[in-house]
């Protein structure tokens, strides 16, 4: 008797996107760890390192919709294999200024906009993967997966970069970073297809899984024998999407999200080293806590996004459990702040950016269940709103610190936590959008 195979393919390539999202935060937060050599060497200061960061965002954010408009258009696999090469360009480029260039930090500024501008696909095309590959009740844990990577590439990269820069030099730390993505650009191309209808080690018995379980109206069931399916439709349901009220709030809470992210990605390691004094080793192993508990909790908060929403329904599985998170993440930071030893500080807020990080598979999977075919557009303008809470961090940041304490820094990202939290409360996953 035919005993039909069944494959997992769209799980290897969720996990090569978590391998991106990992090469993505490597290239951004890479200046963050090779900051205090960068001002050295430019004269720069806390000031203007935080305009070099703040670019990054801009450029990030800036190009969120036509990210959005060509993951939708063109298909995840090109545009992400692009998207990577641009990444490894404009990494490079940031080790070819030399010392004592004039106007350093306007070419740092430009390099890491244009950095910024090509990053800007990777979520949104990992979330048309999503909406085209992964069923409903796993999107939670893949989306989970995908993000952990922005743990994983951060957390296990303060270590590394530290100690390739005590031996080589901070340049030398950039071309592990640009080397590192080329790869991995490589194999998501020769892997990846833009539908599991394209790939040829999709079985049927997983196409019809895929195609169960998606979103929208059932699709015809695919035999050993049949043909393919046509391609998905890419047209785009802007009127829909502009019409939602919830988008707004998604946009809110999730410039909350980044907002206090980017204190981490940002600024841990320097308040790490300059505020609670430890030096550039202790300061690199204590920087890995949050991304570490970023990656095991954002892992977490995706699999318990599924479990809940099987169980009770969208709204509790992503929105109530994307509220509770930000609440329990504005305690860990007010406590966090408040107590003397840097040991415990950095543990407490560690835990902050756990909690912080069980809500970000909700952020995509409900854009997901929100906008279907349209989700890339959809999610790129979400993650727009995240991206200005990020740019705003970056340079706001040092300036609250220095000018009201580090300790006012971390209780305004609190009662932007609660914001975000209240947000939530007025999003509804179960009305998909109006084709």
């Amino acid at each position: 008797m035919y005993a039909e195979r069944r494959t997992k393919v769209r799980f290897f390539l969720a996990f090569w996107l978590f391998v991106l999202s990992g090469v993505a935060f490597l290239d951004r937060t890479n200046i963050s760890i090779a900051g205090l050599q960068i001002s050295t060497e430019y004269g720069l200061g806390n000031q203007r390192l935080g305009w070099i960061f703040s670019a990054f965002l801009i450029g990030y954010a800036g190009f969120q919709l036509p990210a959005g408009w060509l993951a939708a258009r063109y298909g995840p696999r090109k545009v992400l294999t692009i998207g990577v090469l641009w990444w490894g360009v404009a990494t490079a480029l940031t080790t070819l200024l030399p010392s004592g260039i004039s106007h350093a930090v306007l070419l740092l500024v430009a390099v890491r906009f244009a950095l910024g501008a090509g990053e800007a696909v990777i979520y949104p095309a990992a979330n048309q993967f999503v909406a085209r590959w992964v069923p409903l009740e796993e999107r939670g844990f893949i989306n989970g997966l995908i993000f952990a990577g922005v743990g994983a590439g951060s957390g296990l990269t303060p270590p590394l970069l530290a100690w390739i820069i005590s031996r080589e030099g901070w340049r030398a730390a950039f071309w592990f970073s640009a080397v590192i993505g080329l790869i991995a650009g490589a194999v998501w191309w020769y892997n990846a297809r833009d539908t599991p209808e394209e790939h040829s080690g999709v079985s049927p018995a997983e196409l019809n899984e895929i195609r169960d379980g998606l979103s929208g109206p059932p699709a015809p069931r695919v035999t050993a024998a049949a043909g393919e399916a046509p391609r998905p439709s890419t047209q785009i349901s802007w009127s829909a999407i502009f019409r939602r009220r919830d988008l707004l709030a998604l946009m809110g809470g999730y410039f909350s999200f980044g907002y206090i992210a980017w204190i981490f990605f940002s600024w841990f390691f320097l308040y790490m080293a300059q505020v609670r004094g430890f030096d550039l080793k202790s300061s690199a192993r204590y920087t890995m806590l949050p991304f570490i508990s970023m990656t095991i909790c954002c892992l977490a908060g995706g699999a318990l996004s599924d479990r809940l929403t099987k169980s009770y329904g969208l709204r509790v599985g992503r929105c109530g459990l994307a509220a509770a998170a930000l609440l329990l993440t504005a305690v860990f930071l007010i406590l966090g702040s408040q107590v003397h030893s840097p040991q415990a500080a950095a543990l407490i807020l560690a835990g902050g950016a756990g909690t912080l990080y069980l809500s970000q598979s909700s952020f995509w999977s409900v854009s997901v269940d929100i906008a279907g075919r349209s989700s890339g557009v959809f999610s790129s303008l979400v993650n727009m709103g995240g991206q200005i809470g990020g740019a705003l961090t970056a340079s706001l940041t040092p300036w609250i610190g220095q000018r009201y304490g580090w300790t006012t820094s971390f209780a305004l990202s609190a009662i932007l936590a609660v914001f975000g939290a209240i947000c939530w409360m007025t999003v509804h996953p179960e009305r998909p959008l109006d084709a």
